[in-house]
């Protein structure tokens, strides 16, 4: 049980990776609104292709609850009905969360798949919630810190309908990241956990330095996680409004979170480059350092790309993509040093 308790909850971190990486296809692709309700979309529980299938037709059967555009706006239908030859508003009420109307079936369909995935990692996330049961004789946190995992879930799913609710509020975005990165923590850190009880854990030498750096270096890629989503925000509203035929125009004049969040990029990397120079110096057995260097230097050259090619295809999914992956071994790592540690370094 103890080997399949591991499975499942290596599973459930994956897909919680997958639903980041459909997080990131949805911000490059501009879908963000592309289901304007939650949890449905459009009213529909397999969202329309066609735009027909949104407008008002006689002699058509709508169920309660699915959508319309009319006088480019959304009206939702009161009761399950068939249209008459005419347009009758006493079937109809407004859809009073946000006044965006518009049907791109792509972004729809983008959307709509974030949605999937986002389920499937939460019913995941429960499955290894109640397999966690199997040590409620030994290691009660693991059950906690399971069912906190499923809580987490649904605050973030709730999280996700705010941000459709506030067609795409900067903060609410941010925060529904950041909610992202802490269920990849937890999740990892049950991983960890559990692996407590086996008798063949890789041991490293304690370093009381490098611990110390560890934190702050993972603290140091959140901060500029957070501040990336900031300089996404304005990249996004820049493109709304010139125009994607426009997109090298975008950064002519970017805000000062933009030359922060760039400048801050060094800090990150020499932080990273002093904590790879200890590992290897006084033999820590960090090894996962050597994977934090690849994903930095993909990250820096994705930005990099991103600012002087006019933002070339997956190169906005790539850098949030990357990010997410570097603070989860950056946090696994940490996890790692806190194990029962070989000799002190001197």
């Amino acid at each position: 049980m103890k080997i399949n308790f591991q499975k499942i909850t290596k599973t459930a971190l994956i897909l919680v990776y997958i639903v980041i990486v459909a997080g990131a296809l949805v911000r490059m692709t501009g879908s963000g609104m592309g289901c304007p309700d939650w949890p449905r979309c459009f009213g529909y529980y397999i969202p329309p292709t066609d735009i027909k299938e949104l407008q008002f037709s006689a002699n058509h059967e709508f169920k309660r609850g699915q959508v319309i555009i009319q006088d480019e706006k959304l009206h939702v239908a009161r009761e399950t009905f068939t249209t008459g030859d005419t347009y009758d508003e006493a079937n109809w009420e407004n859809y009073t969360k946000h006044d965006y109307a518009e049907f791109n079936p792509v972004h729809t369909w983008v959307e709509y798949l974030n949605r999937l995935a986002g389920a499937l990692a939460g019913l995941a996330v429960l499955v290894m919630a109640g397999a966690s049961l199997i040590y409620s004789n030994r290691k009660t946190s693991i059950i906690f810190l399971s069912w906190l995992s499923v809580f987490l879930m649904g605050f973030q799913a709730w999280l996700g309908a705010t941000v459709v609710y506030s067609v795409l509020n900067p903060v609410k975005i941010t925060v529904h990241m950041v909610v992202a990165l802490l269920i990849v923590a937890v999740i990892l850190y049950i991983l960890d956990k559990s692996k407590d009880l086996s008798q063949h854990l890789k041991v490293f030498k304690h370093d009381v330095l490098f611990k110390r750096m560890l934190w702050f270096s993972l603290v140091l890629t959140l901060i500029q996680i957070v501040m990336g989503t900031q300089v996404r925000q304005f990249v996004d509203e820049q493109i709304k409004l010139l125009g994607h035929e426009n997109i090298a125009l975008v950064m002519d004049e970017p805000t000062v979170n933009f030359y922060i969040h760039r400048s801050f990029s060094i800090v990150v990397l020499f932080t990273n480059i002093i904590l790879f120079n200890r590992n290897k110096k006084f033999a820590l057995g960090f090894n996962k350092l050597s994977w934090v260097m690849v994903l930095l230097l993909v990250e820096i050259a994705s930005g990099i790309a991103m600012y002087n090619f006019d933002f070339p295809f997956a190169s906005q999914t790539l850098h949030i993509v990357m990010a997410s992956l570097l603070f989860g071994i950056q946090f696994y790592m940490i996890l790692e040093s806190n194990r029962n540690p070989a000799p002190t370094t001197t």
